[in-house]
Parts: structure tokens; C-alpha cells; sequence
């Protein structure tokens, strides 16, 4: 099967193009569509905002936030001008927030205000005392000195940090000929990429990973689930992990289909993206899929609309797999992989698991 050459921008640009007004990013729950078109307007304005303050080829920006609307807009705007995105584990405490910020030389942080139980906005200025003295694009850390710019992602001020709105402002101060001239310098064997595996042997480490490795990883999952510009995946799986920025933002971008986000997994939520938004496909780890069947709520739902999926992350018994091919109406996927592949190897489907049904 021939492979592509394109970058992430480029494939963006191809879809903003092909079908401009096709939707693509959605969050159900707040109603909030982009289509291709929109989508990659806000991708281009956040780039010449990542190039006002000083992010360029091969710059790495830490993105440490569950799946928020702009996580993709901060991935595709970086990969546009050749920044390299390191995906941090939205779980980390504050040791790992400041092992992986030094080992993967981060020079800027963007964030979430956090999780439940860990504030993200704390722990940064716990690890940079400096930044609620600086002025915003002039941190000068003692332990991290190539960090120099933390972005909060959302419409909140915090000391020392840019926000959002700040960064789509400061880039209407950058030409054109700038944004192309950066894009031009990109190729698909870029790294765009890095992922920290879980350091269950060591120490966590960085996985360099080019444009064209997870781009093709992704078509390539979706082609072995014939997946179309038809479809409509369900993405409930976090996007710092390969899971979600490859198996499904990729097999979403290669594919031209549509993305329905899920910001932080609840399977009511998930059931009602998918009965909502008609969702053809849904990803999930084997525990995402119990909770789902075992809400009390899910005979509320119709989900005659999917057709296929993933069940990965761990031990995926046949047995969870047949239910959710009877419950759920979909053929699963089951993937192994590894964060250093970026994964999708092997990938097996319930039918090669199990004693055919009649369904066709």
C-alpha cells in the first residue's frame, strides 16, 4: 500500500481545501463545531502567534492538558512551522512535570487549569517561582533555562503567562510570507512528535516521532478500518497518549472524516456523542467499554449507528469484545503496540477472535 508524504499541515490544508465546509472537530456537549476550513484558519493564526513569541523549527512545546478544544489547534498550528509537540501525561505530579520538562529541553508550556486532584497552574509556578515576577516571553529560570514562555490555554490571566486570546493577537502582528516562509522549511521526516513512554523499566523517555511515521500509522489503521470521509469517530481516549493523537486524530486527518470529542472520559457523555453526533466509531481501553455497558442509562441510547472501533491500553477479553460487538453493534479492533512504534501493530479484529456471526 503506497504511503504519503505529506506533513500534518499539509493534510490539513489538503481537507480545508477539498471540503472546506465539512465538519470536523466537534464537542457535543457545548455544541461546538469547526469545519475544515475554520479549523485550519485557527490553526494558521495560532501558528503566527507560536512564531511572535519566538517558537520556530524545531522548538519543543510541551502541551500538559486533558482534551480541550485547542490541544489540536496547538499540535497542527506547532507542526505547521516545524515545532515539535512533547504530549505530557495528564496524571504526572510534580517530580515527573519536572523531569520530563528537563529532559525533553521544553522551551515553551502550555496548559490547563488541571485535574481534580492536581492543580496544573500550582505546580508551575511551584517548579517556577521566577515566572509571577516575569515579564511574559522574558522567564529566565536557574533549573530550566531553555524554558521561556508558559501558555495558559483558555481566557483566564494568570501572572507570567501568556493566554490564548494573548497568542491569537500577538500573531496578527506576523506577516503572511512569514507563516509560509516557516511552513516551507517543514518535511514530512520532521520530527513533530514526542511521546514519553511510561518509564515502568526506568525512567520515562522520549520517542521522537517525524510527520510521516504517525501520519501513515494513522491511514493505515483507518484503512484496515475501512474507514471513509463518511465517518464520524467518537475520540474519548486521551490525546497525550498514541492512543488519541494517533489511532485517532491521525486516522481522523488522513481520512477526512469527522472527530467528536470527548474532553475527559464519562460514559454518559460518550453514549450521548454517539447517539447525538450518529458516531460510526468509537475508542475506548476494556474498562471505557464496561463503564459504558454498565450505565444505568445506556438502554436510553440508540447506537445503531456505529459500526467499528478499537478496545486497547490492556488485556482485551474476548468475551468484553463480544458483548460490545452485540451491544454496541460494532466489530472491534483490538490494537497492540508500543509508544516507540506509535503503534498500530498488529492490529486484530473480534471476527479473526472469535467463531463468525451471521452478520455480514
Amino acid at each position: 500500500m503506497e504511503l504519503h508524504n505529506r506533513t500534518l499541515g499539509q493534510w490539513l490544508e489538503h481537507w480545508a481545501e477539498t471540503t472546506p465546509a465539512k465538519e470536523y472537530i466537534v464537542y457535543s456537549d457545548r455544541d461546538l463545531r469547526f469545519t475544515w476550513s475554520e479549523f485550519n484558519k485557527r490553526v494558521d493564526d495560532m501558528a503566527k502567534g507560536m512564531l511572535a513569541i519566538g517558537i520556530t523549527h524545531g522548538t519543543h512545546v510541551g502541551v500538559w492538558a486533558t482534551n480541550v478544544p485547542d490541544w489540536l489547534t496547538f499540535l497542527y498550528a506547532g507542526a505547521k512551522i516545524g515545532a515539535v509537540l512533547v504530549t505530557i501525561n495528564t496524571n504526572y505530579k510534580q517530580s515527573e512535570l519536572e523531569y520530563l520538562v528537563e529532559n525533553a529541553d521544553i522551551h515553551t508550556m502550555c496548559i490547563t487549569d488541571g485535574v481534580f486532584d492536581g492543580s496544573y497552574v500550582d505546580m508551575v509556578y511551584t517548579m517556577l517561582p521566577e515566572l509571577k515576577t516575569s515579564q511574559r516571553g522574558y522567564l529566565k529560570s536557574k533549573r530550566f533555562p531553555r524554558l521561556r514562555n508558559v501558555v495558559y490555554i483558555g481566557q483566564e490571566k494568570y501572572r507570567g503567562m501568556y493566554n490564548t486570546p494573548e497568542m491569537l493577537l500577538l500573531g496578527q502582528n506576523i506577516k503572511d510570507e512569514t507563516l509560509e516562509a516557516a511552513k516551507a522549511r517543514v518535511n514530512c521526516h520532521d520530527v513533530v512528535n514526542m511521546q514519553y513512554t511510561s518509564g515502568t523499566t526506568g525512567f520515562p523517555k522520549g520517542v521522537m516521532l517525524t510527520h510521516y511515521n504517525i501520519a501513515n500509522n494513522g491511514f493505515l489503521t483507518g484503512e484496515h478500518m475501512k474507514f471513509t470521509a463518511d465517518d464520524k469517530l467518537c475520540c474519548c481516549v486521551p490525546l497525550f497518549h498514541c492512543f488519541g493523537v494517533v489511532l485517532a486524530s491521525m486516522n481522523v486527518l488522513t481520512h477526512g472524516c469527522t472527530q467528536v470529542m470527548v474532553e475527559k472520559f464519562d460514559p454518559l457523555l460518550v453514549l450521548a456523542s454517539i447517539h447525538k453526533e450518529r458516531c460510526t466509531a468509537v475508542y475506548g481501553v476494556p474498562t471505557m467499554f464496561i463503564a459504558e455497558l454498565n450505565h444505568p442509562m445506556f438502554e436510553m441510547f440508540d447506537l445503531t449507528s456505529l459500526r467499528t472501533g478499537i478496545m486497547a491500553g490492556s488485556l482485551c477479553p474476548v468475551e468484553l469484545m463480544k458483548t460490545v460487538d452485540e451491544k454496541m453493534h460494532m466489530r472491534v479492533t483490538s490494537v497492540y503496540g508500543l509508544t516507540e512504534t506509535s503503534p498500530g501493530m498488529t492490529p486484530v479484529s473480534y471476527t479473526h477472535l472469535t467463531l463468525p456471526t451471521n452478520r455480514e
